[in-house]
C-alpha cells in the first residue's frame, strides 16, 4: 500500500492522471485528489446503492487505524445497521451533550437575532420579545431547551387560555418557532411540545372564539386592513407580493400560487382562470385593479418561465404555504389566507352598496339554488369591476366609495 500511495502521488504530481482510488481489500480504499492529499474511505453497498464513509485523512489515520476502522464498519453492516446513519447518530448525540446547557430564553434571544432583519417593523420584534419575557421565561426561561415538555406548555397557557385567548395562542406559536429552530440547530430532539395540530388541541379546551373559527377560516376585521398592508409592504420575498395580490383579488391559495402568466392579459387588465384550476368547476374572469398590475411589473421579471408567482425550485410554483408562514412571521397567527375572502364578503356588505350576487360572483361561490342558478348566465364582469376598485380604495385608505362610487353595484 505504501509504495502504490507513492506512485499515485507521483503520478498525480506529474498531472498523469486524475483522483485514485486505492484498494486495500474489504471495502477499505485510500482516495488521493488532484491535490496530492489522501483520506481513508469504507465503500459498501446498502440497498443496492454504492455508499461510502470517511475513515479520516492519511497520514494522521494510519493504515493500520484504518483497518481497524473498517472492520469495525464491517462489523455495523453484518448486525444490520449502517455505518453512516450510526456516525451521524453518534455525531448527534455529542452536540447535543455539548449544548445540554443553551436555555430557552438564549434560543429565543438567538432566533429573535436570526430574524431581526427580516422583520422590518421594530414594533413586531418588540412583541416577541414582550410576549416571551412575560409568559414564557418565568416559568422555562432558564430551563435547557431540551428538556421543555407538553407539561411545561400547559403551565404556560393554561392561566391565560380562556382570558387572554389571542395572546396565549400567539405566545404558543412562538414558542413552536423557538423550539423548531433549536431542533434544526440541533440542539434539541424529538416532537415539538409546542405544536397544536394533533397535540395541544387535544389538552387545551376550545374557546368560543375557536369554536366560531370551526366554522369559519380566522379572518382580519376589515378595518384593519389598511394597517396590515403597511406592515405587509415592509416583508420581503415572493410571498408578500402573493399575498397582497391574494388580497386584491378576492381569490383562493391554490389559484394564486397556480396562476400563470399565460393566464394574465395585462393590456385588458383581467386574469381569467381555467375551470379545470376553480372550486366550482367554472372559468372565472378577474379585473385587474391598478395594484394589483403594479404588482405584476414587479414579480413578472423573476418568473421562471410558467409561474405567476415562482418557487425556490426550476419552474415550479410557490408553495401553497409560503403565505400562512409569513402571516406567521408576522405575528398573525389567528388569522388564515383564506381568512381575507371573509375580510372582503364582510366588507362587501357592510360597507357598500353592491349587491349580493356581484359579491357572490367575485369570489367564485356558486349559487346554492339551482333554478336561479340555470337562469343567471351572466358573471357580472362590470358589476364586479365596480366593486374591486371599492374595495382597492379601501384596502389601502380606509376610506369607503361614495354613493357615485357605488351606483353600479346598488340593490334593485
Amino acid at each position: 500500500m505504501e509504495a502504490k500511495l507513492k506512485e499515485a502521488q507521483k503520478a498525480i504530481k506529474l498531472g498523469l492522471g486524475k483522483p485514485i482510488l486505492l484498494g486495500d481489500g474489504g471495502g477499505l480504499t485510500l482516495q488521493i485528489t488532484k491535490t496530492g492529499t489522501a483520506s481513508w474511505l469504507h465503500r459498501y453497498m446498502r440497498l443496492g446503492k454504492p455508499m461510502a464513509i470517511g475513515l479520516g485523512p492519511y497520514p494522521t489515520v494510519s493504515l493500520k487505524v484504518a483497518r481497524t476502522k473498517a472492520e469495525a464498519c464491517r462489523q455495523q453492516i453484518a448486525a444490520g445497521d449502517d455505518p453512516i446513519t450510526a456516525k451521524r447518530a453518534a455525531e448527534t448525540a455529542t452536540r447535543l451533550a455539548a449544548s445540554k446547557g443553551k436555555t430557552f430564553d438564549e434560543c429565543a434571544a438567538e432566533y429573535i437575532a436570526d430574524h431581526r432583519d427580516e422583520w422590518k417593523n421594530p414594533k413586531h420584534i418588540q412583541q416577541w420579545e414582550n410576549t416571551l419575557s412575560t409568559y414564557a421565561s418565568p416559568i422555562i426561561g432558564d430551563r435547557p431547551i431540551s428538556s421543555i415538555s407538553t407539561a411545561d406548555l400547559k403551565r404556560i397557557l393554561n392561566s391565560i387560555w380562556k382570558t387572554k385567548h389571542e395572546t396565549a395562542t400567539r405566545v404558543r406559536g412562538r414558542i413552536e418557532a423557538v423550539i423548531d429552530w433549536a431542533t434544526a440547530h440541533e440542539l434539541r430532539s424529538g416532537d415539538n411540545p409546542a405544536r397544536w395540530k394533533g397535540h395541544l388541541e387535544h389538552l387545551l379546551a376550545k374557546s368560543t372564539a375557536e369554536t366560531r373559527a370551526d366554522k369559519h377560516h380566522p379572518a382580519l376585521p376589515h378595518a384593519e386592513m389598511p394597517k396590515f398592508l403597511q406592515e405587509l409592504a415592509q416583508q420581503e420575498g415572493m410571498a408578500r407580493w402573493a399575498l397582497e395580490f391574494l388580497i386584491l383579488t378576492a381569490t383562493r391559495t391554490s389559484e394564486v400560487t397556480g396562476a400563470t402568466i399565460a393566464e394574465i392579459d395585462t393590456d385588458k387588465k383581467i386574469w381569467v382562470i381555467p375551470k379545470e384550476r376553480m372550486k366550482a368547476g367554472k372559468e372565472h374572469r378577474i379585473p385587474l385593479v391598478e395594484k394589483a398590475l403594479a404588482i405584476l411589473k414587479e414579480v413578472l421579471p423573476f418568473s421562471n418561465g410558467t409561474y405567476l408567482f415562482p418557487g425556490g425550485k426550476a419552474d415550479k410554483p410557490l408553495s401553497n404555504m409560503a403565505m400562512a408562514m409569513l402571516l406567521r412571521r408576522m405575528g398573525y397567527e389567528t388569522v388564515t389566507v383564506h381568512g381575507f375572502r371573509s375580510t372582503f364578503r364582510d366588507f362587501a356588505s357592510e360597507l357598500t352598496t353592491h349587491d349580493f350576487r356581484t359579491a357572490e360572483e367575485a369570489l367564485a361561490h356558486k349559487l346554492r339554488d339551482k333554478v336561479a342558478a340555470a337562469y343567471a348566465r351572466s358573471d357580472l364582469y362590470d358589476k364586479r369591476l365596480a366593486l374591486m376598485v371599492d374595495w382597492e380604495r379601501y384596502c389601502y385608505t380606509g376610506q369607503v366609495a361614495g354613493k357615485a362610487a357605488s351606483k353600479s353595484g346598488k340593490r334593485r
